[in-house]
């Protein structure tokens, strides 16, 4: 039986233009499904229903003449300050915390015509790259509810992933876009630094995060992340709907193109910790060489210089990072065992330390483009391993809670140090039907050819039309 979250997002975007549907019968429609749904997905952590139906209500009495998101519902990753909403940052500490203004991402989106139906489930400060906090239920990954679904925008991906939503924001540190993306059968977009300039990078410690859309499909992601870019800049007419969106939407939509590909399965981590690529992360990989070779990509196998100075300068960063969230004394008590020794291990290091990190990434950052420039992206495993079982991660031994992080994910962390884009697809699944992807890392401000890539593959795929048993649920 058809229901509303069977289109595509750029398919509700139409009729809610052509006036087939209202925004208040759309938003209705999600909000019925997770009232239903998310209390064994664990994808909402607050639900804004009533603030939802009423700024519905009024988009409904307008003429749609602006928003590239008209009407659309989102959520708000729960990182994400919305003024007037529960913000937990996924944490004890913030359990109750209602602040008195919006980040700046909020307000772009809201700009662009979309409407929040609340916050999405995101591990303790997005520190994790799993949604298991001490404040929420765990993300599971709708594919099968003993998994987890990655992070930290696992909410995020399980909304999106389970219908939900049609499209979700989402950032990304050290992969946490595409993690979660691959982990529950989705495409998950890392823009380069500075693209998007709500979620730049720039002023993040090492530049490492983004903000970036979740979506199940290329042409949605592409047409988020364009509202991202450009807030509410488009202009549309109720009467003739005809938009192709912005550049990287039209990418998508074309999917042009032949391009000569680098194809690795070495990681900047190998010298640190024993990384071990899963039969089914390698399976995932073969089939997607052999489409894009149909395709008429060209394909090289390349393999990672060795480097054993990444390892120990990205932990410097990330354990800096956690420095200077507000916990002292007692407080300390209120955070995660991983979370909390990242903070002291962090407020440990001295400015030199950490000056000495960023000019050892700064170096590696200029290697990784000098080993890519013969290539117009490189393809990666998205993951090392499938999606990890509830409760898989060290909950009492940070040290190996950390080595465990890097086993899983360890080609996604050196796109971020990087500033590079990358993108995650949803190529594969395994005999027991779970989601396995492909990650393409592309040049500097290669977005586009990454979309066009994607979309090639998709149109080959045809990944979105896979979904798991929730999506029948209506």
């Amino acid at each position: 039986m058809f229901e509303l979250h069977h289109l595509s997002a750029q398919e509700q975007w139409d009729w809610l233009h052509r006036g087939e549907i209202t925004p208040t019968e759309l938003i209705s429609h999600y909000l019925e499904r997770i009232e239903r749904l998310n209390g064994e997905l664990g994808a909402f952590t607050t639900v804004t229903a009533e603030a939802a139906l009423e700024r519905a209500d009024q988009l409904s009495k307008l003429v749609p003449v602006t928003g590239a998101l008209w009407g659309l519902p989102l959520g708000d990753k729960d990182l994400v300050r919305r003024a007037g909403v529960r913000t937990t940052f996924g944490s004890r500490l913030f359990e109750n915390f209602i602040p008195d203004r919006s980040d700046e991402l909020v307000d772009v989106l809201d700009a662009a015509g979309a409407i929040s139906l609340g916050k999405t489930n995101a591990p303790e400060f997005g520190m994790p790259s799993y949604t298991e906090s001490l404040v929420a239920p765990p993300a599971r990954n709708p594919w099968s509810l003993d998994l987890g679904a990655g992070g930290s925008s696992g909410g995020a991906a399980v909304a999106v992933s389970a219908g939900l939503l049609p499209v979700a924001p989402g950032s990304d540190g050290g992969g946490s876009i595409r993690i979660p993306a691959a982990a529950t059968g989705l495409v998950g977009l890392k823009p380069g630094r500075g693209l998007v300039p709500s979620g730049s990078g720039l002023t993040t410690l090492g530049g490492l995060v983004t903000t970036g859309p979740i979506a199940r499909g290329v042409a949605d992601a592409a047409m988020l992340l364009d509202a991202m870019i450009t807030g509410s800049s488009y202009r549309f007419s109720v009467r003739s709907p005809g938009w192709d969106g912005g550049p990287l939407l039209g990418a998508a939509t074309r999917g042009e193109g032949r391009f000569q590909l680098g194809v690795m399965t070495t990681s900047p981590w190998d010298d640190a910790y024993e990384i071990t690529v899963a039969p089914e992360a390698t399976a995932a990989l073969d089939f997607a060489i052999s489409e894009l070779v149909a395709v008429g990509h060209g394909i090289e196998r390349i393999a990672l210089e060795p480097d054993d100075s990444y390892a120990p300068a990205f932990r410097t960063l990330w354990q800096s990072g956690a420095s200077d969230i507000p916990a002292e004394g007692k407080d300390l008590e209120l955070l995660e065992p991983l979370t909390r020794w990242l903070v002291e291990r962090g407020r440990a290091l001295s400015a030199r330390d950490l000056v000495e990190a960023l000019s050892t990434l700064t170096t590696f950052e200029q290697s990784i483009l000098r080993q890519f420039e013969s290539y117009d992206a490189v393809l990666t495993p998205a993951l090392a391993m499938t999606p990890r079982p509830i409760g898989w991660y060290s909950a009492d031994d940070p040290e190996l809670n950390f080595a465990q992080q890097v086993q899983y994910t360890p080609f996604t962390s050196f796109a971020n140090v990087t500033g590079l884009p990358a993108i995650t697809l949803p190529v594969f699944q395994t005999e027991a039907g779970i989601p396995m992807g492909v990650q393409l890392v592309g040049r500097p401000g290669g977005e586009a050819t990454l979309l066009s890539i994607g979309a090639q593959l998709e149109r080959r795929i045809g990944w979105q039309r896979r979904h798991p048993a929730s999506w029948g649920q209506g």
